[in-house]
């Protein structure tokens, strides 16, 4: 987070601009948010949008107001027309509003907010600016529809066209490369679809590389060509939430306790990505089949899948063969800011 926030480190920062407000009342601090334009992305969707983000508040409707109020004055001054959000800067870091599943705690990158940020969003007129996104859960057992899947994916194998590969974190470089274009091309369908940066993709990826089993990153490629992008890691928060948000310098201590001595039990799959061409051509079915069958080789009891757009044909339906059910949903707004 430190990084994301850092003008000559963060990714958003380097290409965009951003402003950071606190909200106090009664002399205590009761509220933060973030305003910020992206040029480069406004310019590729033809949008004016004022993005925001590290929203945080007390619940008291006046210091909402206050935040949006604030956001919205920053962006107009720039000639923006439209909140969107929230994001904080980077689009796939704690995406949107939680309006469903509050019971279960949030796995790596999720986004967790109390029930009144959703109630407050719609009581100031906020709608949504896109589909809902969801998490999914899958148990890892040999259930029969973990069974039904083998079978259709020993049928696949024969044909012999779909190799599954792990990551080669050797060549980190030419992978990040070629999940980039998987990006592009395989999100490119879904309607305010927000492309990504080359270099922000780096620096969201980065801090995994030394957490990351290679063995659970896997490729799909046809004739040498990728087609196919499904990571999986450990789901560390887990362990983060007995290490007090390393706040002081022994909490990381007691990480590294934690880290060796206990496992997570939860893998997320923080995407499943495969080229338009290659849909209901066998190719997710084997990524997921030789992902499921590592996880549970590995002791994981249960997949996540977050996050995915609620209208993605791959994902959500695959997933859902699986056995798998929706448990998390998350909301991006926008309001216009002449409103």
């Amino acid at each position: 987070r430190r990084s994301v926030l850092d003008p000559e480190k963060g990714a958003f920062l380097r290409r965009g601009e951003a402003e950071f407000f606190l909200a106090f009342k009664n002399g205590q601090l009761a509220g933060t948010i973030c305003a910020a334009e992206d040029p480069s992305t406004n310019l590729k969707r033809g949008q004016k949008e004022c993005v925001f983000g590290f929203l945080e508040y007390i619940e008291d409707y006046e210091v909402f107001d206050a935040l949006i109020s604030t956001a919205k004055e920053w962006g107009g001054s720039r000639g923006l027309d439209t909140l969107y959000g929230p994001w904080n800067l980077d689009y796939e870091d704690s995406y949107g509003v939680l309006v469903e599943g509050r019971d279960a705690p949030p796995v790596l990158m999720c986004g967790h907010t109390p029930a009144y940020y959703h109630g407050f969003m719609g009581r100031y007129g906020f709608t949504p600016a896109r589909a809902q996104n969801v998490a999914l859960r899958i148990t890892l057992e040999d259930s029969p529809k973990y069974l039904r899947l083998l079978r259709l994916a020993d049928r696949i194998k024969a044909q012999g066209k779909i190799k599954i590969r792990p990551a080669d974190l050797g060549r980190w470089d030419s992978e990040v490369d070629i999940i980039y274009e998987l990006l592009g091309k395989a999100l490119a369908h879904l309607d305010d679809s927000i492309g990504w940066h080359r270099e922000s993709l780096e620096a969201t990826l980065a801090p995994f590389k030394t957490i990351a089993d290679p063995n659970l990153i896997l490729f799909a490629e046809v004739d040498g060509k990728t087609v196919g992008f499904l990571p999986g890691l450990p789901n560390l928060n887990e362990v983060f939430i007995d290490v007090n948000g390393l706040r002081y310098p022994w909490n990381y201590l007691q990480l590294l306790g934690l880290m060796k001595f206990r496992k997570p039990v939860c893998l997320t799959a923080k995407s499943v990505l495969v080229l338009p061409e290659y849909w209901n051509r066998g190719v997710v079915v084997l990524l997921m089949e030789e992902f499921y069958h590592r996880a549970m080789e590995q002791g994981y009891k249960w997949i996540d899948m977050s996050i995915t757009s609620a209208d993605n044909p791959t994902s959500v339906l695959t997933a859902e063969k699986l056995g798998a059910e929706i448990y998390k949903r998350w909301q991006v707004y926008h309001y216009p800011i002449s409103g």
